[in-house]
C-alpha cells in the first residue's frame, strides 16, 4: 500500500496535495509576474478548501461512510495545517534565495520595516492553520457528520 493510499495517513497525504498545489500556485504567479497581486491569495484558501473536502471525503469512504464529527474536525484541521506549514517552509527557503522578494515585502507593506524571513513565514503558517481550522468547520457543517451519540 502506498503512502498515498494509506487510510492511516490521510491528512499527511492530503496535507502534501495541499502544499504542491500551493507551491505550484506560487511558482505559476512568479512565472506570469503576478506575485505582487494580494488579491490573488484568495486563491490559495480554494486550494485550501479542496484538498480538506477531499481528505474528509476520503475519510468517509475508509469508515464505511460513517464520520465522526471530532474525528473529522481533527483530520481537517491537521491536514490544512500539515499543508500550510509545509508552504511556509517553501516561501521561508525561497524568501532566503530570492531577497528580492522579501525586499519587495518589506517595501511594500506598512509594517514591512519590522518583518523578515522568519516572521514573514510564520504568518503564512499561522494563517494557513486558522484559515483550516475555519474551513474545516464549515465543510464540516456542510457534509454533515454521524450523531454524536452513534
Amino acid at each position: 500500500m502506498s503512502f498515498f493510499n494509506d487510510p492511516r495517513r490521510i491528512p499527511e497525504a492530503y496535507g502534501l496535495r495541499i502544499a504542491a498545489g500551493l507551491i505550484a500556485y506560487f511558482i505559476l504567479m512568479k512565472l506570469l509576474n503576478l506575485a505582487h497581486n494580494v488579491e490573488l491569495r484568495l486563491l490559495n484558501l480554494a486550494i485550501l478548501v479542496i484538498g480538506v473536502y477531499f481528505a474528509l471525503k476520503k475519510l468517509r469512504e475508509v469508515n464505511e461512510d460513517q464520520l465522526n464529527y471530532f474525528r473529522a474536525l481533527i483530520t481537517g484541521f491537521t491536514t490544512a495545517t500539515i499543508g500550510s506549514v509545509l508552504f511556509a517552509i517553501f516561501l521561508f527557503v525561497y524568501m532566503k534565495v530570492d531577497s528580492s522578494m522579501m525586499q519587495a515585502i518589506i517595501e511594500g507593506e506598512p509594517m514591512g520595516r519590522y518583518l523578515n524571513a522568519y516572521i514573514a513565514a510564520f504568518i503564512v503558517a499561522l494563517e494557513g492553520v486558522f484559515s483550516g481550522l475555519l474551513v474545516t468547520f464549515v465543510i464540516l457543517n456542510y457534509i454533515g457528520t454521524d450523531e454524536v451519540n452513534q
